[in-house]
């Protein structure tokens, strides 16, 4: 299916504000970027870098007052997400060097709380893909997706306490009790077609099978309609944007993902 995303950025700024940005898709296995624009108002220099993780950076000083950031893109990526049961589990010594880091606790996903827990809620799964689907099962059942959520920046530790969170904080809590199990796990942030209501979305990913798969506590089935803007460790490596100095006076977001192909 081929979708145009799109995400605009305004703020208020009381000094030159420096930037880091990452709203732009890049073209992958999984998805297609056939076009896009990047357009800042007013117009300054920006450079762009590839970070750590493959993620496209965009790095600016804004000047003072009202600066927006419009994007789009079209992207070609599929109807659907491809689901493997049974798909086993990769043990350590048999993981891709790139993919060991993702075993790691990191500052939202503090895995080394969770191996009790996870081990309960995984009894009688077999070790892997079914693995995670059990836990991504428990996690949408047991804690309550509030895009209006008045908690923020909760670990995955706080997330299992109130039970309650946005789309990123269950993902935390669904990272952590895979990497507790020594199963890789990694946060994705990007756009969700059909999303209620629409906003940047996040879910992640694990590796079992010998490849990554998706997984999504927030929605009933697998959806696919997904593009992706962003991966990492965590929240904090996937941000679209990362302002440094005194706090902003105002920022306003819209968000949209439409459907050009007509196609389902």
């Amino acid at each position: 299916m081929l979708l145009r995303t799109r995400c605009n950025l305004s703020f208020i700024l009381a000094e030159p504000t420096p930037f880091i940005l990452i709203l732009r898709p890049r073209s992958d296995a999984n998805q297609w970027v056939a076009h896009q624009s990047y357009n800042l108002a007013p117009g300054v220099p920006a450079v762009e870098f590839a970070d750590a993780y493959g993620n496209l950076c965009q790095r600016l000083v804004a000047p003072p007052g009202a600066f927006s950031i419009y994007t789009s893109a079209d992207v070609m990526t599929a109807a659907t997400i491809e689901v493997a049961p049974g798909a086993p589990f990769v043990e350590v010594q048999h993981l891709p060097d790139e993919v060991l880091t993702y075993l790691l606790p990191s500052r939202y996903c503090e895995s080394e709380l969770f191996l009790d827990m996870a081990t309960e809620i995984v009894a009688g799964a077999a070790p892997g893909y079914d693995q995670v689907a059990r836990i991504t099962e428990w996690v949408r059942d047991s804690v309550r997706f509030n895009p209006a959520s008045p908690y923020s920046h909760m670990a995955a530790s706080d997330v299992n306490e109130r039970r309650e969170g946005v789309c990123r904080d269950l993902a935390h809590l669904g990272i952590a009790l895979c990497r507790s199990l020594c199963i890789p796990a990694r946060i994705v942030a990007g756009y969700l077609h059909g999303l209620q209501p629409m906003d940047l979305h996040a879910w992640f990913e694990a590796y079992v099978g010998g490849r990554w798969y998706t997984f999504d506590p927030t929605q009933a089935g697998p959806r696919g309609g997904r593009v992706t803007i962003a991966r990492g460790h965590d929240a904090a490596n996937v941000a679209i944007f990362s302002q440094f100095g005194p706090p902003l006076e105002r920022q306003d977001m819209e968000v949209s993902v439409d459907l050009l192909d007509g196609a389902l």
